[in-house]
């Protein structure tokens, strides 16, 4: 799997840029990313077999995927800014070590609560790797590949997404539910070996040079986002008075750290930036665009298994067509960004992910598996697109010095997009099939919440889009009226 993943990665690399030093610069910054994104999509499948190998709950084994993805979302904006300040080499060459020796710590744990500690570990690490890769980009290529650069990244993104489920289950099978873990030990090796022969150095700073690092604003962040990310998830969809706690706590969490990042001299969040018309709703959109995509993945396989009574290996089949068509659209999509121009890029994957939406709200009913499966390709694809043109324009003129803390806020708003979509989308599903307990809805009732569900999504899809073009156009007017 390992020689499958480098020649997949070094041909893209080779596509982005011909010096060899880039080429394998880049393929460092690839696995990093296929890293953290397989470790998000592979401890899934080992839920049934973690429940029966610990005798716990399925509540308490969910705590190994919650853990991992609480400490991303967490921590992930913290991680840029660190590595803005520290130097990003070095911090990257930590969290890939982190990410390795967790995952060694995973497949030895003897117990569950220690097995979820090593997985907030491993997330620590994620965190870093995805926060950093990106803000790589601006130092590894030129400028006029940006664009290019970032569609490798958002393929190896969707390979280790798609990947982790049928990868996850051939270990589990051959192995035990251990070897989803160590296989983590040679990529992690490889990536560490190639990030720190290849990557640049940092360039270092005088201390009087050095920004602070705002370790009131991290606290305060990484509170609020917890809050907020439990008041998501906790109850599996229910929304009683713990979520409405979590979620005041969240809300006057969120107004301390305004508070205090309006008082620091060295901020996590420089909340100037988010005037910029172009950054806030390049942000906004990807978080209304993330709650669409967490969509397919809630409703999928219910309407798949419930509605169109198909087994647990057709539906696992059929949830992977969606990331393996991500993955084989995003390189070229970034190609397109540098040729295009982001906005027109970003344009066509909204308008395609609108059309998708409202022909998945009809199609299905009538069609059966291909009427799924159509709407869902155009959803997929016109993803890719929007994702990589949305972070290709944001991080080309980003500044030096900014570029791992609005790295690590473009990650943020597409989990937090996750996150609310599981919840939100999640209830609205219910509402629309008028069922408290979808698992045992009549499969007419679990066809209509689809459709009502899908179609909320395609209009939250059409406000991402106009959201998009207005800023664009906002923007451009401003620079027209500005004094020369």
């Amino acid at each position: 799997m390992k020689t499958i993943v480098a020649g997949h990665i070094e041909a893209e690399a080779r596509r982005v840029e011909t010096t060899p030093s880039v080429r394998w610069a880049l393929a460092s910054l690839a696995l990093s990313v296929l890293l953290s994104s397989l470790g998000t999509s592979i401890a899934n499948v080992a839920l049934p077999s973690l429940a029966e190998a610990f005798n716990a709950s399925f509540q308490a084994v969910q705590w190994i995927v919650i853990a991992y993805l609480l400490a991303i979302t967490t921590l992930i904006v913290s991680a840029g800014r660190l590595g803005d300040i520290v130097g990003r080499r070095s911090l990257l060459l930590i969290g890939v070590s982190l990410f390795t020796l967790a995952s060694l710590l995973c497949s030895m744990a003897p117990t569950l609560w220690l097995l979820i500690a090593a997985r907030a570990l491993q997330g620590l690490g994620a965190a870093i790797m995805m926060a950093l890769a990106m803000a790589f980009v601006g130092e590894t290529v030129p400028k006029e590949k940006t664009g290019s650069a970032i569609g490798l990244l958002g393929t190896m993104s969707a390979i280790g997404t798609a990947l982790g489920p049928s990868l996850g289950g051939a270990l589990i099978a051959g192995f035990g539910w251990r070897a989803i873990f160590f296989i983590n030990l040679p990529l992690g090796a490889l990536t560490l070996y190639l990030a720190h022969r290849y990557l640049p150095v940092d360039q270092r700073k005088a201390k009087t040079e050095r920004a602070g690092f705002d370790a009131i604003g991290t606290l305060l962040q990484a509170l609020t986002l917890a809050a907020y990310a439990l008041a998501m998830t906790t109850g599996r969809g229910s929304f009683g008075q713990l979520n409405m706690a979590l979620l005041s706590a969240a809300i006057i969490g969120a107004g301390l750290f305004m508070f205090a990042e309006a008082r620091t001299t060295s901020p996590l969040i420089q909340m100037a930036m988010f005037r910029q018309l172009e950054l806030s709703a390049s942000l906004a959109t990807s978080a209304l665009v993330s709650t669409v995509m967490m969509t397919t993945l809630v409703v999928g396989p219910f309407y798949l298994s419930r509605s169109l009574g198909l087994d647990a290996a057709m539906v696992g089949l059929i949830l992977s067509v969606g990331p393996a068509v991500a993955a084989l659209t995003a390189a070229p999509a970034g190609r397109l960004a540098d040729r295009l121009g982001t906005l027109r890029v970003t344009v066509v994957g909204l308008v395609g992910m609108a059309t998708g939406a409202i022909t998945l709200s009809i199609l299905p009913t009538t069609f059966g598996i291909p009427g799924y499966l159509a709407p869902i390709v155009v959803i997929t694809a016109s993803y890719a697109f929007f994702q990589t043109a949305n972070n290709t324009a944001v991080m080309t003129d980003v500044r030096p010095e900014q570029r791992g803390a609005i790295s690590g806020l473009l990650n943020l708003s597409r989990n937090l997009g996750l996150i609310t979509g599981a919840s939100v989308m999640g209830a609205m599903f219910a509402f629309g099939s008028s069922s408290s307990d979808i698992a045992t809805a009549p499969s007419d009732a679990v066809a209509t919440g689809m459709q009502i569900t899908f179609a909320v999504a395609a209009a939250l899809v059409v406000v991402a889009l106009a959201v998009a073009i207005g800023a664009n156009r906002r923007a451009f007017r401003s620079r027209l009226v500005a004094p020369k």
